[in-house]
């Protein structure tokens, strides 16, 4: 013991990160605000980074199922136009709906959370809803659209409300470990729940072509695409369990960090693991949190309301050389859109682990989330619907309009939520973890809730 409080006093000693900055280096610094000296800093492990990426992929993963599997669900809506042109909308205005509805009753829950509860539970939810999710894909195909669009947005709710869950208990549970990596591997994780998604729609559908491609006259049935619905579907409870049990160790070991405080503050009157957490919490309002990060706040709502249009685009725009091959159908076509979109995102996470860095200048950050809105004029050059493109290029709307997009949202995102614990004391570095959770949801509920105005292009 008394090694690690040496250990602790020189890295303490040695933190030159958190150094305040001067005027002259930012001169839009938060008000009330600066980077704390004499926090704790705990040593890295490549095992915990590894635990919280596999967080973030559980995290997202729902999320870019219901978006890798939009093909099969308009095969599930044929039947009715106004649902099959509008679902995908609807989707998303019910997840993030919930998930903020969420997120503002757990960010308000503070001083008395169990953050790894949260997490677990909300593990438990997807390995549930995906479990019935994948069974329906090979029960009941022959429902009405109306009650298979009432069936998924239950389902919908409910990831939702899971992903409110572990989105709160992973970011804050991350902060307490006093590590931004921790944070950045959260984020990668949920690239990488971006990207592989895509990735198994494209193969299955090179495998098993749609009706249309083998020369059928019949329209598109249910039971067309549910062979690799099942297997993405079932997919979403393999790495909810894996994620589940992969916890187990983390938990172990922020206790044993836990126990560590309680012996150097001498905290003998303390019962448990759950009392010294809670002593060592500030419970801070969300106002005085805004204080404290309204640049970074902002910066993260304003990339993730951006973020929201281009499910609605990807889904509606074809390839301008549509008849050139199987890769170049819809069915193909519009989850490689997604891969490259995730495929950028994940990049702009992965490049926060990068020496350049403007963690520090959060106002910078918020004026190119705001520039990056310029982005999105581009989607219209393309071919949207099939009726044609300003620019008729495969390569400038997958390489350009998707890759520039989804990088800008990766660094963006990231390094919003990673810059965070610096400008809040260690008490508050949970509250804070869980308040930034709450404005990147707000960002994409009323970005979901824009996107109904593009629904119809």
């Amino acid at each position: 013991m008394e090694r690690i409080r040496r250990a602790l006093t020189r890295r303490l000693s040695t933190a030159s990160e958190y150094a305040p900055l001067t005027g002259n280096e930012e001169p839009t610094a938060l008000d009330g605000s600066a980077i704390l000296q004499g926090q704790h800093e705990l040593p890295f492990s490549w095992m915990e980074y590894g635990v919280f990426a596999l967080l973030g992929m559980a995290m997202l993963w729902a999320w870019n199922m219901f978006l890798a599997a939009a093909p099969y669900f308009a095969t599930r809506f044929t039947g009715d136009e106004w649902i099959h042109g509008n679902f995908q909308s609807t989707i998303q205005a019910v997840s993030t709906v919930t998930n903020l509805g969420a997120m503002i009753i757990l960010t308000n829950i503070q001083v008395t959370a169990s953050y790894p509860f949260r997490i677990n539970l909300a593990l438990i939810i997807n390995v549930v809803t995906f479990a019935l999710l994948t069974a329906s894909t090979v029960m009941f195909l022959s429902v009405s659209p109306a009650t298979y669009l009432t069936f998924l947005l239950i389902i919908v709710a409910g990831t939702a409300w899971a992903a409110g869950l572990i989105q709160n208990g992973a970011f804050a549970f991350a902060a307490s470990f006093g590590r931004p990596e921790y944070i950045q591997a959260i984020m990668a994780g949920q690239g990488v729940a971006g990207v592989l998604p895509p990735i198994a729609q494209v193969m299955t559908v090179l495998v098993f072509p749609p009706v249309e491609e083998k020369g059928s006259d019949d329209a598109p049935s249910p039971s067309d695409g549910s062979s690799s619905a099942f297997v993405y579907f079932l997919t979403a409870v393999v790495v909810s369990v894996v994620a589940l049990f992969a916890f187990i160790p983390l938990v172990r070991r922020h206790n044993h960090i836990i126990e560590n405080r309680m012996v150097e503050q001498m905290a003998e009157s303390m019962q448990s693991i759950e009392d010294a957490e809670r002593a060592a919490r500030k419970g801070s309002s969300m106002w005085h949190l805004f204080l404290k990060l309204h640049w970074l706040a902002a910066g993260v709502a304003t990339t993730f309301t951006a973020t929201m249009f281009f499910p609605v685009f990807t889904t509606k725009i074809h390839s301008v050389q549509e008849d050139s091959g199987l890769l170049f159908h819809p069915s193909a076509f519009i989850p490689l859109g997604f891969f490259f979109w995730n495929l950028g995102d994940f990049c702009g996470r992965m490049s926060t682990i990068l020496p350049f860095s403007l963690q520090h200048r959060p106002f910078a950050l918020f004026a190119l989330s705001v520039a990056r809105v310029g982005i999105l004029p581009l989607y219209l050059l393309c071919n949207i619907g099939g009726r044609g493109a300003v620019v008729p290029s495969d390569f400038f709307y997958l390489f350009v309009v998707q890759i520039a997009f989804g990088v800008t949202n990766g660094w963006l995102g990231s390094s919003c939520m990673m810059a965070s614990g610096e400008w809040v004391e260690e008490g508050e570095r949970e509250a804070a973890g869980g308040f930034m959770g709450l404005c990147l949801v707000s960002g994409l509920t009323c970005g979901s809730l824009l996107s109904f105005t593009i629904s119809d292009l």
